[in-house]
């Protein structure tokens, strides 16, 4: 195995420190900004890093004044304790309940990363109240405000390799599955609140956003270690640093507009899952097992918009996945949160 290095500690405080560090495009956007960041369902995968990353920028910025506001339910015992460390404070609410969300505070910028996905195959009802009509909720009552809300590329059709990926103004919108249907339906929630009420907003459609505890190269990686098949139907994907997306996501606050401002935020690149996986078997010095063939379609998206607007993503698939082996090498934890990206139905 050749040996590769980490820049920071193999351990999830030092990781959670270099992923939520703010470039200067980061800066320079929130230094054209005012006032206090709402960041709703902070407790999830992205949202510690969001604030983090807030809180660092107005401390560098000198701007002491401004407030980042963290909230989600936080029912985990000390789930908010390094958003206190940190120096973010946190609200503990449940954006379902219409008394709740009344009581929590005005800002005029909000990020609302909230919303569910595994485990809802079953659950249709689930489904509905946490992605679309919360988020109607959500957008009813922050109307005035800003909104960069977080959505995904799984509202596009899956397309060809050949396509270059789905863009904002020419992929079709038909999702596959009700998780993906679900989304769609979050996202209709802040358009209306556009139509309505003028509501200023930015749609995130995501795909695959990599930390090395979880994500698509995770997985993989995880499979290779455990001489596990890896199923190549899903052939190709859209990778970023999550960091990189973090980013874009904030950028696109001063993007906000009534009607909704609309961008994918991913990698450049489109990626071979077969390639990627023989990668790490020679990054590992292990033997790699493929299982299936590349399906001739599969969720993919143009970030081209994104790169004009914001800039390219700063880190490279190259050093993710070197980033990735010396995390697992060097005993790296895991979320336990598989991405299933091989999945084809929609349902999770």
């Amino acid at each position: 195995m050749n040996k590769m290095s980490l820049p920071f500690k193999t351990q999830p405080e030092s990781l959670d420190e270099f992923m939520s560090r703010p470039s200067q495009a980061v800066l320079q956007s929130l230094k054209a900004s005012e006032g206090d960041i709402l960041v709703l369902g902070a407790g999830g995968k992205m949202g510690l890093h969001v604030c983090l990353m807030l809180q660092r920028a107005f401390e560098e910025l000198g701007e002491d004044k401004r407030e980042v506001i963290a909230v989600s339910r936080f029912g985990g015992e000390g789930a908010t304790d390094i958003f206190a460390r940190e120096g973010v404070r946190t609200i503990a609410a449940n954006l379902c309940d219409q008394q709740q969300l009344d009581a929590l505070p005005d800002a005029p910028s909000v990020i609302f990363l909230a919303g569910v996905k595994f485990g809802t195959s079953h659950d249709p009802g689930l489904l509905r109240q946490m992605n679309v009509e919360m988020p109607a909720l959500v957008a009813s009552r922050f109307r005035k405000s800003r909104i960069v809300a977080l959505s995904t590329g799984c509202v596009y059709s899956f397309t060809t390799r050949e396509s270059g990926g789905s863009s904002e103004a020419t992929g079709e919108v038909n999702p596959v599955g009700e998780y993906a249907q679900s989304c769609l339906g979050r996202e209709q929630a802040f358009v209306t609140a556009g139509e309505q009420w003028g509501t200023k907003c930015s749609l995130i459609r995501l795909n695959y956003a990599i930390d090395l505890r979880y994500g698509v190269l995770h997985d993989i990686a995880q499979k290779v270690i455990h001489g596990q098949p890896i199923d190549v139907t899903m052939g190709y994907v859209n990778l970023i640093w999550q960091t990189d997306a973090i980013a874009h996501c904030i950028q696109a606050l001063n993007h906000a507009a009534a009607p909704a401002f609309v961008v994918n935020v991913t990698g450049r690149k489109i990626l071979s899952v077969r390639d990627l996986a023989l990668r790490f078997g020679k990054l590992l010095g292990k033997e790699v097992c493929i299982e299936g063939e590349e399906a001739e379609l599969a969720w993919l998206s143009d970030s081209s918009k994104a790169g004009e607007l914001f800039g390219s993503p700063e880190v490279s698939i190259e050093q993710m996945l070197e980033w990735t082996v010396a995390w697992l090498m060097t005993g790296g934890g895991s979320l336990g949160k598989p991405t299933h990206f091989e999945t084809r139905d929609g349902k999770y």
